[in-house]
């Protein structure tokens, strides 16, 4: 449908001023970024949960299984020192920043290895049992304090307090329905395009890099809805399934302005965490980019929810017109 052929429609939300409309409500409740700043404090001086121990047996196992399968020396000390260098320094506490609703964090990204403390508190997993547990663990205690997160900052945008603690019990459990329908979702589709993607290089390499460009731009196509599957739980108490559909929708009827939307909080999530990482693991000045990130992230998810609101009315308004228009001319 193309609305721009359809006469006096109002202007559609502009993405400067919902970046900017975003941005002041944070300024005006800046309490909203406790939670990404507690996150990040506990990822950085809290106690590291390493996987060292339950790696090291099988990284010991790689010489083995590489003189069964003819390996070069050279590919297994990779390898070797590849995953040593992993479980010293992945903490699975990182885990706690989950998608695609979480708690934004700056740590889970720069993963640190120490404090300026010293040495952080090292936790061991033991046995693939202790590893499951953990990231079953780690996983739904983010998708809880996420959807926490994503209902405080959608309450600043709606201004609505009327049965706000019964609409936040109700965001948080539709936070774990979507966020196992977007595991699902990577697994129906991501182990496909993994099979695809090795049998392609083992047949060429060049055919393999054209297929993974065609994943990355079909993948690019995706990101509109992608990013505003959430929305619809937050801003208009809808289930999950009937966000992903408000979301289709909204890519469907908004596509270049809503991409242009998403590539702004991107880039400038992006430009910001360049900044943010420049302080050393052991400098107190990391404090200064815990704060920033938290601010810009929060500030970039509250513009997200303005644009979608405002979007959102807007269609409502073309579609509106542009049916009168259809009914009076069908008339």
């Amino acid at each position: 449908m193309e609305f721009q052929r359809t006469d006096n429609l109002p202007p559609p939300p502009g993405v400067i001023n919902s970046l900017k409309s975003g941005f002041d409500a944070v300024a005006n409740h800046i309490t909203a970024i406790i939670l990404p700043v507690v996150l990040d404090l506990f990822l950085w001086l809290g106690p590291h949960l390493r996987l060292e121990q339950f790696l090291q047996p099988l990284i010991a196992q790689l010489n083995i299984f590489a003189a069964k399968n003819t390996f070069s020396p050279a590919d297994v000390q990779v390898a070797q020192e590849f995953w040593t260098r992993f479980s010293h320094e992945f903490n699975l506490m990182s885990l706690l920043r989950t998608f695609p609703i979480g708690v934004t964090s700056l740590i889970s990204q720069i993963l640190p290895g120490k404090t300026p403390l010293g040495e952080p508190l090292t936790l061991q997993i033991a046995s693939a049992f202790g590893l499951v547990g953990w990231i079953s663990l780690l996983t739904i205690i983010g998708w809880i304090f996420g959807g926490l997160y994503f209902s405080w900052v959608s309450g600043i945008i709606s201004q609505s307090e009327e049965g706000r603690l019964a609409r936040t019990g109700k965001a948080v459990i539709q936070t774990i329905l979507l966020s196992l329908i977007w595991i699902g979702l990577l697994f129906v589709l991501g182990m496909p395009t993994i099979t695809v993607f090795l049998m392609f290089f083992i047949i060429s390499p060049v055919l393999a890099q054209a297929t993974l460009l065609f994943a990355m731009l079909f993948a690019m196509w995706l990101i509109v809805p992608l990013f505003f599957l959430p929305h619809g739980i937050f801003m208009n108490q809808q289930n999950a399934f009937r966000s992903i559909v408000s979301s289709i929708k909204l890519s469907r009827f908004t596509l270049p302005t809503s991409s242009l939307f998403v590539l702004s909080v991107v880039l400038l999530s992006q430009g910001f965490n360049l900044l943010w990482s420049v302080p050393a693991d052991t400098s107190w000045m990391m404090l200064v980019s815990i704060l920033g990130h938290a601010f810009i992230t929060t500030a970039l998810l509250a513009s997200s929810f303005i644009y979608y609101r405002d979007m959102n009315a807007w269609l409502q308004v073309v579609l509106e017109q542009v049916k009168a228009k259809a009914t009076s001319a069908q008339a």
